[in-house]
């Protein structure tokens, strides 16, 4: 992200509190850089503090948008890029680790073959898709397809909520094209248009891979996806942990999917031996298995064949990546320009041997004085839960009592894991792009399926330690932040506390908060779904809820569409605890101590200085309506501003009056942590 010097905007020390004592100083932390003074903070933080970059910045050709977590995430491409040319370079034994990131990336640099190679690599499995005739062998591709491409449901290990001291099997809806069954559903101009240039596009990949009567066979596919979306469970119907958690034995779903030959399937999914399975979309199930019946072979043959060649058309010849892009980066999210080859490889390499080389990264990029400043902070803000808890008015002693056994368990897992994966027995080659992707698949689903019998591995990491995120896991009860993310904007070692708890501690806070916001806290400290609440508390609880739901619903992103304050409603409530909570943090911090000015700043102002600043972000139209349909978090204004308006601290620290637009009357403020 570039610096832009604002020398000519001059002090204005006299008038208020918020104002600048140097243009463009970087002694905090805070890039005063790109603060718009003709915005007043007031009226509209987020754009206060970076509306200068939100007017200059152009997003890169290649982005569908830029922001702070973006600038990062090149910056640890660039690390990354460096490790694999190492790996390269070292002559690596066969079957090390060095062997296989060395020559992933090569097998997909080398362009030439791919090129020459065409349709080639699918043509074995065409013949298996052209093999199906029959009930049997269409149940046994279809547990092949969960591996390779896509089905219309999925199957995937992980801990079981309701006994998370194992692992169990979960099914899935799955089987869409589009990014989320709405697009199928809805009939306004900007949804149809994107039905058409959908059907336009599969006409054209079919054509490419030598399909005929590709008009006929792209109305078969968008019919069955179609059906297939009609009977899935909306986004917000998905997000509720306990109607999603549907315990079945294998028999009882046997009978609901009578229409697939049940024992070819449970034999190809390796799935022979279990006894139940938590099936997320019970009526999903059920009307598939009528599909399975009215839907004829040849129909889900050409189906599959498609989702072969649309799964498989980043790693084909260059005709059928620019038609891929073409229509999922350029017409859904705007992306004008395809990234540079090396970095699509990097992406790869990244996303299959990401703790091979995350091992590396952290030895070169991360340093053990950031984890030990990170772990007294995540310490600050358990106190400061603590603290907070023990305030609350709204909550009983006998719930609050589960809340604060649960905030003592949380686990903090920070830059890197205890132990890294082992990759032993994937065999990768330099000279077959396609077929290193068959064996990843296979590899990855037979370690998932593994699991199966096993002790839940407690140290396992569900993100790469370059990953700029972080996440909460409810069944572990675990808190996570990679080394990626370590860094400033968020992370400043050496820096100013203020500007550091209001960025990575409001980072923390977040993460924290998710274990107690609508869904996370269903989950007991021990990571059980379970009823650890009074019904009196509960209500109490989703009254607040629901004035953040209302909040978010009335925010307008363009003027036919809002925030969608339901589906947004987990992230926005662990925005809002998370900041709080790290405020709070911030105060223990300074053991009653004052905080000193800095850059014309107290630091309060600069702490909410330090949240606005991790949000810079831009996006182009087209990407920020598909996020609205399908991304759980809120557009980064309304993250900023959205959680300011509820937080007195922040109206005190600007002196936000009545007249001013960033002003909430206190009634309608919420605070639920």
């Amino acid at each position: 992200m570039k610096n832009i010097n604002l020398c000519c905007f001059l002090l204005i020390l006299l008038s208020t509190p918020y104002t600048l004592a140097t243009a463009a100083s970087t002694k905090s932390g805070i890039d005063q850089s790109f603060i718009d003074t003709s915005v007043r903070p007031q009226d509209d933080f987020f754009r206060y503090v970076n509306g200068k970059w939100l007017k200059e910045f152009v997003i890169p050709a290649d982005k569908s948008n830029y922001g702070s977590f973006t600038k990062l995430i090149d910056e640890s491409e660039k690390h990354i890029h460096t490790i694999i040319r190492d790996a390269q370079q070292a002559k690596a034994e066969m079957g090390s680790d060095k062997q296989r990131i060395g020559d992933l990336f090569q097998s997909f640099m080398d362009d030439k073959s791919i090129e020459k190679k065409g349709i080639t690599p699918l043509k074995n499995e065409f013949a298996r898709i052209d093999a199906i005739q029959d009930l049997k062998t269409l149940s046994a591709y279809i547990a092949h397809a969960q591996i390779l491409t896509t089905a219309p449901f999925n199957i995937y290990v992980q801990v079981d909520e309701k006994n998370p001291n194992q692992y169990i099997t979960y099914l899935y809806q799955a089987g869409l094209g589009l990014p989320d069954r709405e697009y199928y559903l809805q009939q306004d101009q900007k949804s149809l248009d994107i039905k058409e240039a959908y059907l336009a596009h599969i006409e054209k990949m079919l054509t490419l891979a030598g399909v005929t009567h590709v008009k006929t066979a792209s109305a078969r596919i968008f019919a069955i996806e179609s059906a297939l979306a009609k009977i899935q469970w909306s986004k917000e119907q998905r997000r509720d942990s306990i109607k999603t958690y549907n315990l079945t034995s294998t028999k009882a779903l046997q009978k609901q999917l009578s229409n697939l030959d049940w024992e070819t399937w449970v034999n190809a999914s390796g799935l022979n031996n279990i006894k139940h399975v938590v099936v997320s979309v019970p009526s999903y199930v059920i009307a598939l298995n009528g599909l399975f019946q009215s839907i004829g072979i040849d129909d889900w043959k050409i189906y599959f064949r498609w989702k072969l060649i649309s799964t498989a058309a980043p790693y084909l010849s260059s005709a059928f990546v620019k038609e891929n892009f073409a229509f999922y980066q350029t017409i859904l999210a705007g992306v004008p320009e395809n990234q540079p080859r090396w970095k699509r490889g990097v992406l790869l390499v990244n996303y299959t041997f990401g703790e091979l080389v995350g091992k590396i990264y952290v030895e070169k990029h991360f340093s053990e004085d950031a984890k030990k400043y990170m772990q007294d902070m995540v310490e600050n803000l358990r106190q400061a839960y603590q603290k907070s808890m023990h305030e609350l008015t709204w909550m009983t002693p006998k719930t609050k009592n589960k809340a604060l056994q649960k905030l003592a368990k949380f686990t903090p897992k920070i830059g890197y894991p205890d132990k890294f994966r082992d990759y032993a027995g994937l065999a990768i080659t330099k000279d077959d792009l396609y077929g290193n992707i068959v064996a990843i698949s296979q590899y990855e689903s037979k370690y998932n399926l593994d699991k199966l019998g096993k002790k839940v591995d407690r140290a396992e990491w569900h993100m790469k330690p370059q990953t700029v995120n972080a996440y909460y896991n409810p069944t572990m009860n675990e808190i996570v932040f990679p080394a990626g993310i370590l860094q400033p904007p968020f992370f400043t070692k050496d820096g100013d506390d203020a500007v550091n708890y209001g960025a990575i501690g409001a980072v923390i806070g977040h993460e924290m908060g998710h274990g107690f916001d609508d869904q996370g806290s269903r989950y007991d400290g021990d990571g059980l779904l379970k009823n650890w609440w009074t019904q009196q508390d509960r209500k109490a609880f989703e009254i607040s809820t629901k004035k953040l739901i209302d909040q978010y619903n009335g925010f307008k992103v363009f003027d036919d569409l809002h925030v969608n304050g339901t589906f947004t409603q987990g992230e926005n409530i662990g925005d809002l605890s998370g900041l709080a909570i790290a405020y709070k943090a911030y105060q223990l911090s300074k053991k009653g101590k004052e905080a000193p000015m800095m850059d014309g700043l107290t630091g309060d102002q600069r702490f909410f200085f330090g949240w606005a600043q991790i949000w810079r972000r831009k996006y182009r139209e087209q990407e920020l309506r598909r996020r609205i349909n399908t991304d759980p978090h809120a557009p980064e204004e309304f993250r900023v501003n959205g959680i300011l308006q509820n937080m007195p601290e922040f109206y005190q620290a600007f002196d936000v009056k009545k007249t001013d637009q960033m002003f909430l009357p206190a009634e309608q403020r919420v605070k639920i942590w």
